[in-house]
């Protein structure tokens, strides 16, 4: 009886017991409602293999996409005053600033900074993160950006932002929308250098940071779908109280009416920027030396 009940009925235990399934195997779409594995999503560049939506991706594993092989360095940002206001609603500031960045396993803000090369062409990319508070504007942000741009002018690299943001973060107040006009001077320092400035708008680019560096560059870009604006649409809806169009702020909608310069998939945009630096960070062709006009001689 012994060895049924200390070595077989273990066994049997062992194999019609249920496993432990981890939490975050599967994602599902937000467009279709499709389950989606996270290795096979993480492998097609976070979009969806049923209808093609493209999912948010946070930062790491966007310059992984865009720069070579995957290789690049991020850069240490400035530190910045924590808690300037001493705001407090239902949680101190402090403890929200805390708890995000223990959910992203490091002491960042919403953004990072790095460079590196595309297609062997120097490059620096400030890459939002969602994820974090929002991706809400404050001091760090804002730091962040004119590193970017102080960076960029330093190694001669085209500058690249990728916002992914709600707009300015209401927890800093005042400080908050100073820095819209911080980011635009940044975006001045690289066009007064000659240098490169390209956006590419994601889903979401709303609020403070549209209204700023993200309108300005020399050419922007979005993904597939990616909602930008400035107030939300039920918002303006209730304000003018008229039924907004169909995919109203959407980016196709903006595509059609002059404010962006293209709607780049997602596999494809690595290619797209590489040209576009190309293009814009070669330097222009010599004139051609004017000839002085010949005379015939009279007969």
């Amino acid at each position: 009886m012994s060895w049924l009940t200390n070595f077989v009925l273990p066994k049997i235990r062992a194999v019609v017991t249920n496993k432990e399934v981890p939490e975050n195997l599967w994602q599902k779409c937000t467009a279709c409602g499709q389950m989606l594995f996270v290795r096979d999503l993480a492998a097609n560049l976070h979009v969806c293999s049923n209808c093609g939506a493209h999912l948010r991706m946070g930062p790491e594993a966007r310059l992984a996409m865009l720069f070579d092989e995957g290789r690049y360095a991020t850069i240490e940002l400035p530190k910045s005053v924590i808690d300037p206001l001493k705001f407090r609603d239902l949680k101190r500031y402090g403890d929200r600033l805390r708890e995000a960045q223990a959910r992203a396993g490091t002491p960042r803000d919403a953004i990072l900074v790095a460079h590196g090369t595309i297609a062997e062409l120097p490059a620096v990319i400030a890459g939002f993160d969602f994820e974090f508070m929002g991706g809400s504007m404050g001091l760090a942000v804002g730091e962040a950006l004119l590193s970017a741009a102080r960076l960029a002018v330093l190694q001669e690299a085209a500058l690249i932002v990728v916002p992914a943001s709600g707009g300015a973060r209401m927890q800093e107040g005042i400080l908050s929308l100073m820095q819209m006009p911080r980011t635009t001077l940044a975006v001045e320092m690289v066009k007064e250098a000659g240098l490169a400035y390209i956006v590419l708008l994601t889903d979401p680019t709303t609020g403070g940071v549209s209204a700023s560096f993200a309108m300005l560059g020399d050419i922007t870009l979005a993904e597939p779908g990616a909602v930008v604006g400035f107030a939300g649409a039920r918002v303006i809806e209730e304000t003018i109280r008229e039924k907004l169009p169909e995919g109203f702020q959407r980016a196709e909608y903006l595509l059609e009416h002059g404010m962006v310069d293209a709607v780049v998939p997602r596999k494809e945009l690595k290619a797209t920027l590489a040209r576009i630096i190309r293009l814009l960070m070669s330097p222009a062709p010599a004139p051609a030396a004017a000839q002085a006009p010949t005379r015939r001689a009279s007969p």
